[in-house]
C-alpha cells in the first residue's frame, strides 16, 4: 500500500514539511510506502475550463499536475499538506488540485485523503474544508485524528515544541495506516460499493 503526500509550501523545509515528516515517519513504521512531492514552489496555472483532459486523458497544461496524477492513480491514499494564508491553503496547491481532480478520470472511490494544515496562529479550519472538499466529492473516506490535522509555527523549529500537534499528526498517521488496511480486508471481503450510472442534473429542461 502506498501513500502519496504533495506539501503545497514553497518552502521545502518549513512548518508544513515538518508536519508531513511526522506522518510520514509514522506510515513507514505502519509497513506504508510513501512518495512526498515538493508543490508549493513550482509554476502551477488554474484550471481554464477547456475540458481537453476529456479527449487527452490528462491535463492539457503538461506540468506536474499530470506527474502528480501517475502517482495519485496508484496510491491507495493521498495527503495535501499546506500553510495557512489568509485564512486559506496556498494558491499554488489549490490550483493543482482543481486540475488534478477534475483531469483524472480514475475511480478514487475507497482511496483516503487527509489534509495537514502549518499557521503560526489561525485560520486553518477554512482552509482544513478547501481541502476535504476534494475528497468528498470523490468517494474518498476523510482521515482524522486526535484534533485538527494541524501544527503551529512561524518556522519549522517553532514546530518541535508543537507537542500536540506532532502527537497529531503521528495519530493522523496510525489512522490512515488503520484504514488503508480495513479497506483492503473489506474489498478482498465484499468488494467496494455498488455504484450507480452517474446522473448529471444541469437543469436544462428549466425545471
Amino acid at each position: 500500500m502506498k501513500v502519496l503526500l504533495l506539501n503545497g509550501s514553497p518552502n521545502r523545509n518549513g512548518c508544513t514539511a515538518r508536519a508531513l515528516k511526522e506522518v510520514e515517519e509514522t506510515l513507514l513504521k505502519e509497513g506504508i510506502e510513501t512518495k512526498t512531492i515538493l508543490a508549493g514552489n513550482q509554476d502551477i496555472r488554474g484550471c481554464i475550463a477547456c475540458n481537453g483532459c476529456r479527449e487527452k486523458g490528462k491535463c492539457v497544461f503538461d506540468d506536474l499536475v499530470n506527474e502528480v496524477a501517475v502517482e495519485f492513480e496508484t496510491a491507495d491514499g493521498i495527503i495535501i499538506g499546506s500553510p495557512v494564508y489568509y485564512s486559506g491553503a496556498n494558491g499554488t496547491i489549490l490550483s493543482l488540485l482543481d486540475r488534478l481532480f477534475y483531469s483524472t478520470h480514475f475511480d478514487k472511490t475507497m482511496k483516503v485523503g487527509a489534509a495537514v494544515l502549518s499557521s503560526r496562529r489561525a485560520g486553518s479550519t477554512s482552509a482544513f474544508d478547501e481541502i476535504n472538499k476534494y475528497f468528498s466529492i470523490a468517494n474518498m473516506p476523510i482521515v482524522t485524528s486526535s484534533y485538527w490535522n494541524e501544527v503551529h509555527g512561524f518556522q519549522a523549529e517553532d514546530v518541535e515544541k508543537d507537542l500536540e500537534g506532532l502527537q497529531i499528526m503521528r495519530n493522523l498517521g496510525r489512522n490512515m495506516a488503520f484504514m488503508l488496511k480495513a479497506i483492503k480486508l473489506g474489498k478482498e471481503a465484499y468488494g467496494l460499493p455498488e455504484k450507480e450510472t452517474a446522473a448529471f442534473t444541469s437543469f436544462s429542461d428549466g425545471l
